[in-house]
């Protein structure tokens, strides 16, 4: 499972029109669910998400997390973060979940979220979405909690 993080002043999900999701300063996430991912992946994934200090302290280093500073999470699925584009010029979705999977575990780590964190904002899945941000720093990490394939 991927998770593409980026600390945000602010971000927010917009499907035809309706903003479906915002938060202040914290983390947008876009996540990407792997062939062989499992629950397990997704709550390797979300506790990274909750614990990784990329927050500024009162110095300004990056040694605060979430869950240190109470701060939003969006979290927004993202299919194309599982292509294959080590070749060619146009991407492979082979490595990519189903759907029926990716919305699944999309939906489990949403739901773990939820029981863990209360700043919590979603995309919709399989939504044409439009997503804005103020990217913090700039800020951006790739994480993955590896499958067990």
């Amino acid at each position: 499972m991927i998770g593409l993080l980026q600390r945000v002043r602010a971000a927010q999900v917009v499907v035809e029109g309706e903003v479906v999701g915002a938060i202040g300063h914290g983390l947008l996430v876009l996540v990407g669910v792997e062939q062989g991912d499992t629950e397990a992946q997704a709550d390797r994934l979300l506790e990274r998400l909750l614990g990784y200090r990329v927050l500024a302290d009162a110095d300004g280093k990056m040694n605060l997390s979430l869950r240190d500073v109470g701060g939003g999470l969006l979290l927004v699925p993202q299919f194309t973060l599982a292509a294959d584009t080590r070749k060619g010029m146009r991407p492979s979705f082979t490595p990519a979940a189903s759907p029926q999977v990716g919305l699944c575990l999309f939906n489990h780590l949403v739901q773990q979220a939820h029981n863990q964190h209360s700043n919590l904002a979603t995309g919709r899945f399989g939504a044409d979405m439009l997503v804005t941000l103020t990217n913090d720093g700039p800020v951006t990490f790739l994480l993955r909690a590896a499958s067990s394939r």
